[in-house]
This record gives structure tokens, sequence and C-alpha cells, in this order.
């Protein structure tokens, strides 16, 4: 009877190690690629509406092979503003409202575009609005107030960031006096210019500047540009990251726009699309979808107190014109999706994509 039982031990343990043994190139696959899609103020509220407008069939959302949240608050602020929260994002540390990419006591964490940069890996930035917008300049700059615009454009010439697209032309003839110096400088710093996605060409560090501002013109204009980034990007043999931002999700929030909000969403989900493709049929590649906060406090209530009756319909209603405090999701595809779990900081998803891609 003691030999059968030590047999069966013995068989067990051979098995138990052949299994981890068969699952262990999963578990090893390193993370080569990072796509870091933020909707700015996209909320839980926000999502459950898109699922609601479409009836309930899946949405991109529904396809996530891991969920997580994340509590926004700020160093100084129970309520985040994009700086503090995309300084947390991109660096893995929080600071106050309106620092970007530096802390109060002075000090600059490097960011997960420079550390990818440092790692030899090709890095970008697609944004709706100006790319020195607060969130994306979280990923390049150090100022202590986001609204030093001149300022940030001359740090993302300095950066090495290899392709932006987005608007912002204004802050380079700002920072430099005129639109021709500003070319002159974009071309001194080691960029092409571009005002079309259309003409720009891969071998080069590209500048696609659409506006002086914000994009005007952006249904389908998010996934294009992604889809653009990414056939820069992945040139190069060592990997890359790139950040793509819903931007003007916000803006609706602030107005309190259900039906503009749902048209940035749509098109936020065209490059998330764009994103989670590119993943399935490249091994290594991490696609991230979260915020940096909510806007608006959505909520979807029904029209009738009384749940004895049939379908009575929904009302959106927002409770602020600011941000909330409310945590929002996070949203995992593709290799080392199930590394990102449970219930965090801002700052701890910031910092374990940095970790990530320092093996």
């Amino acid at each position: 009877m003691t030999i059968k039982i030590n047999s069966m031990l013995r068989r067990l343990i051979i098995l138990s190690i052949a299994a981890l043994v068969a699952a262990q190139p999963l578990q090893a696959q390193e993370v080569k690629n990072i796509i870091y899609l933020i909707g700015d103020g996209m909320g839980l509220a926000s999502v459950s509406m898109m699922q609601l407008e479409n009836n309930y069939e899946p949405t991109i959302f529904d396809r996530a092979t891991n969920v997580a949240l994340q509590k926004t608050y700020s160093l100084d602020n129970r309520v985040t503003d994009s700086a503090a929260s995309g300084t947390a994002l991109a660096t893995g540390t929080k600071t106050n409202n309106a620092m970007l990419g530096i802390t109060p006591e002075g000090y600059a964490p490097q960011t997960l575009m420079e550390l990818a940069a440092e790692r030899g890996k090709a890095t970008g930035l697609v944004v709706t609005t100006y790319l020195q917008h607060a969130t994306p300049a979280a990923f390049y700059a150090h100022v202590r107030s986001r609204h030093e615009y001149a300022a940030i454009a001359e740090q993302l010439l300095h950066s090495d960031i290899d392709i932006a697209i987005g608007g912002g032309m204004a802050f380079f003839d700002e920072r430099y006096g005129s639109r021709e110096e500003a070319v002159k400088a974009i071309h001194d710093n080691g960029f092409r210019l571009y005002d079309s996605i259309d003409m720009a060409e891969g071998g080069s560090r590209s500048l696609i500047i659409l506006a002086d501002k914000e994009i005007e013109e952006r249904t389908g204009y998010l996934a294009t540009a992604t889809a653009k980034a990414i056939q820069h990007l992945e040139e190069e043999d060592d990997g890359f990251v790139l950040m793509v931002e819903g931007s003007i999700i916000d803006g609706m929030g602030h107005g309190n726009d259900a039906e503009g909000q749902q048209g940035e969403m749509c098109d936020f989900m065209g490059a998330i699309e764009v994103a989670v493709a590119f993943a399935e049929t490249h091994p290594g590649t991490l696609v991230v979808v979260t915020a940096d906060h909510e806007t608006g406090g959505l909520t979807i209530v029904s029209n009738d107190a009384d749940f004895n009756l049939a379908e009575q319909g929904v009302e959106y209603r927002w409770t602020t014109k600011g941000h909330s405090g409310t945590m929002v999701p996070i949203y995992l595809y593709g290799t080392g999706a199930e590394l990102i779990n449970g219930v965090m900081e801002n700052s701890e998803l910031g910092a374990k994509l940095k970790e990530l891609i320092s093996h």
C-alpha cells in the first residue's frame, strides 16, 4: 500500500512539474510594446453609456482579458486635475494639481517615455487636443505649471519622442516668435514637420501637427492616427511605447453633453480597436486603456422609480461641470494583461508599466 501511495505522489509531482514547464513560456513572455490609451475624463458611467447605446452588444471594453480600478486623487487634492493624474500615470509618482512631471520639492521623475527611449524603444504620442496639453505633456515635460505652454513646446522638441500627432502649432509659434522660426526650430531638433497624416513618411522623427490647438474634425481621426503611429513605431526592433489620448471626452463632460461625449467615445473606441488588433497579431504587446479622472459626475438613471413596469427608459444626468473623485476603470489586453490587478493608485499603474519595460 505504501508503494502505491509513493508511486501516485511521484506521478502527481511529475505532472505538476510538467504543467509548470508548459506554462513557463506564457509567464516568461516579456512586454515589448505598450499601447497606453487614456480617455481624458472617461469614467465607468461613460463606458456604461456606450454599452447601453449599443444595446448591450459587446463593445471593445467587453473584450478586455483583465480589468482593474485606479484611484485618481492627487497629492494635494481629493479631486485631481489632468496634470497631476497625467504625471502619476506617466511617471509612477503623485504630485500636486497643476504640476506637470515634477513634485512640489522640485524632483522630476523619469517618465515612461524617457525610460523607453533609454531602453532603445521608439516612443509616440497621439492626441485630439494640442500636444502641449496636460496629459500628453506629462509624458515628456517637467514644469511647475501645466499652463507653461511655450516651455512645454520647447521640451517636446528636446525630448526623445519619435512621432507625435495632434494639434498645438500655436504654442511653437509663441515660443519661437513666428511660424517661420518655429518650423526652423522643429527641423533643427531633428523632426520632420507634416500637416497631414497621409503625407508623413516613415524612417524619421515626425511631428504631425494638424491644428493650431485642438483637432476640429475628429470623427474617425483617432483610429487613423493610432494606426499611423503604430506603423511608424513598429519599425524599431526593440519595441515601442505609444500613448493615445481621447482628449475631448473630458470637454464633453465639462459641457455636460452626453451626445457629444458618445461621439468622442466612439472615436476613442476606434483607436482601442486598432491597438487590440495589433496586439492580437504581435505577441509581446500590452494594451492598457484607462482614464486620468472622471469628468461631469455622469450617472445613468431610470425615468421611473417603479421597477415593476417594463422598460421605462433612462436619462443621462450630470452632477458637476468639473471633475469628480470617483475611481476609474483599467482595461487590459494582450501580453502581461494578467499582471495588473485589483484596486490601485494611479501612480501604481504608472510605476508598473515602467517596471514591465525595465527588464
